[in-house]
C-alpha cells in the first residue's frame, strides 16, 4: 500500500493505493456484445432500413416474412441514453433482419430490409 496526498480544487485529500502485479489483474467476466456486420446494400427491389445513428439494439420487434404497416415499430435503438423507435416507412414485408438484440451498430448499418 502506498499513501498519497491529492490536491483537488484547493482541497487536500489523503488516499491509499494498493500496488498489484499485472498477473493479478483479471479479465472482465462478461463478454462485450458482438458488433453488427458492416453496412451493406439491400437486394434489388428491397428497401434498406438503416441505423440513423450509432447505438445498441435494445429490442427487435420483427422477423423474416412478417408483414408490417407504415409507422410500425421495427426495433428500438438506444443511443446516448435515449430509446429511439425505428419505424417502418411504408407497408411491406420484412425480407431480412440484419441485427439482433444487444448488437452494437454504427450509423448507416442496415438493420432490416422491406420487400
Amino acid at each position: 500500500m502506498k499513501a498519497y496526498k491529492v490536491n483537488v480544487n484547493g482541497n487536500v485529500y489523503e488516499i491509499t493505493l494498493e500496488v498489484i502485479d499485472k498477473a493479478d489483474i483479471k479479465a472482465p467476466s462478461a463478454p462485450a456484445p458482438a458488433a453488427a456486420p458492416a453496412p451493406t446494400s439491400a437486394p434489388a427491389g428491397a428497401q434498406a432500413i438503416k441505423a440513423p445513428m450509432p447505438g445498441t439494439i435494445l429490442k427487435v420487434n420483427v422477423s423474416n416474412g412478417q408483414s408490417v404497416k407504415k409507422g410500425d415499430v421495427l426495433m428500438i435503438l438506444e443511443a446516448m441514453k435515449m430509446e429511439n423507435e425505428i419505424l417502418a416507412p411504408n407497408d411491406g414485408t420484412v425480407s431480412s433482419v440484419g441485427v439482433s438484440q444487444g448488437a452494437t451498430v454504427e450509423s448507416g448499418t442496415v438493420l432490416c430490409t422491406l420487400g
